[in-house]
């Protein structure tokens, strides 16, 4: 779930220093490493990562730290971390992708997607829209019990029809579009109708749909590492201590992929973000991105996995962070500024959301800087 944010009020011209797109690995070490190692240190996270992007894409990241406490393995650039509902964005595009191939609308029901559903027919979640599930106005709670789902078939698109199932017979449901609530629920039972409509699990869609064209290559989905190994960003309790395992497993349940449960590196973050940044027609027209990125109900700020807010030093801005309780990560998207910024941690530490804001502001200066220099 989205974490409140610092309100930032750094400023910042509008001119941004120009630069070679550059492979992760042959990204230079920044100015700004010294700082993220400092921010790291202060907050006792185990690893931490970091990257500024402009409209040209990634311009520069760096990494601190170690892939679990304990260990002197140190996280690298091309590690991969997990992103929590950071994820919802990536859902919305997908979402957006099958409307533009006329599967489906915006305004394409529950019940109009799943006629033959007799618990749909009797629930006012029969009325929610695919826009309402997006931006969390469908009137589903936060969770379901998503262990005993994730058992419920032995394929993720039958859970996710189990999935649809439970929330159709909640009882005292809302009636969409009458109260909002930040719902996870939602966002699987839209996962479910792009699974429906374009006849494939949504985890295979993502990748062929989605990081494919963007030239995405190290996503993937659950938990990063190979178990019993530390290959990758180690998973931390809240404690700050590791957790007994690691691996694809460890994680939530499978089934609530569309919520949140991708995994990538920052680089192949950042592809994705660059096109957030830039509207990349090459991709999605741009009044879809637009439509993308606009709150849906005037004095609610959530758009499609956004939050769409104002702030001093970019404009209107966007902003998520994500969670699994076991990591951490956040990104500010500022399009009239043309520059962006994401980081992300190996921790479920009370004050890991911190630390990622405290980057975020640092790398605010940085980019001020860089543009008077």
């Amino acid at each position: 779930m989205p974490h409140s944010r610092r309100h930032f009020v750094t400023s910042i011209a509008s001119a941004l220093p120009s630069f070679h797109l550059l492979s992760a690995e042959a990204q230079p070490t920044p100015k700004w490493q010294a700082k993220l190692t400092a921010i790291r240190d202060k907050h006792q996270l185990p690893g931490l990562g970091a990257a500024l992007v402009t409209k040209s894409g990634l311009h520069s990241l760096a990494v601190a730290g170690v892939r679990k406490a304990g260990t002197e393995i140190a996280v690298t650039t091309s590690d991969l971390w997990h992103l929590g509902s950071n994820t919802k964005a990536m859902t919305s595009t997908l979402a957006a992708l099958a409307v533009e191939s006329g599967k489906l609308t915006w305004q394409s029901t529950v019940a109009e997607i799943f006629p033959t559903q007799p618990d749909v027919k009797k629930s006012p979640l029969a009325r929610a829209t695919l826009t309402q599930l997006l931006t969390h106005w469908s009137g589903l709670p936060a969770n379901a019990p998503w262990g005993m789902l994730g058992l419920a078939g032995t394929d993720r698109r039958a859970q996710r029809a189990a999935t649809l199932q439970f929330a159709a017979r909640t009882p005292d449901l809302a009636e969409p579009g009458k109260v909002h609530l930040y719902s996870n629920l939602g966002y699987v039972i839209a996962g479910h109708m792009l699974e429906t409509v374009l006849e494939a699990p949504w985890e295979d869609l993502m990748q062929d749909k989605l990081f494919k064209p963007l030239g995405i290559h190290q996503a993937g989905f659950g938990g990063t590492g190979t178990a019993g190994k530390v290959d990758q960003p180690w998973p931390h309790q809240a404690d700050g201590q590791p957790t007994p395992n690691n691996g694809p497993l460890v994680d939530n349940p499978a089934v609530l992929g569309p919520a949140g449960t991708v995994h990538l590196s920052l680089a192949d973050w950042a592809r994705f973000i660059t096109a957030h940044l830039i509207s990349d027609e090459t991709l999605l027209k741009k009044a879809t991105w637009q439509h993308l990125h606009t709150p849906t109900v005037p004095g609610n700020p959530y758009a499609f996995g956004w939050l769409a807010v104002d702030r001093t030093w970019g404009g209107r801005v966007l902003n998520h962070g994500g969670s699994n309780t076991m990591n951490h990560s956040v990104t500010w998207v500022a399009p009239e500024k043309g520059f962006a910024m994401l980081a992300c941690t190996n921790s479920g530490s009370d004050v890991a959301a911190k630390a990622l804001d405290d980057v975020a502001g640092m790398l605010i200066q940085e980019i001020q800087r860089s543009s008077t220099n």
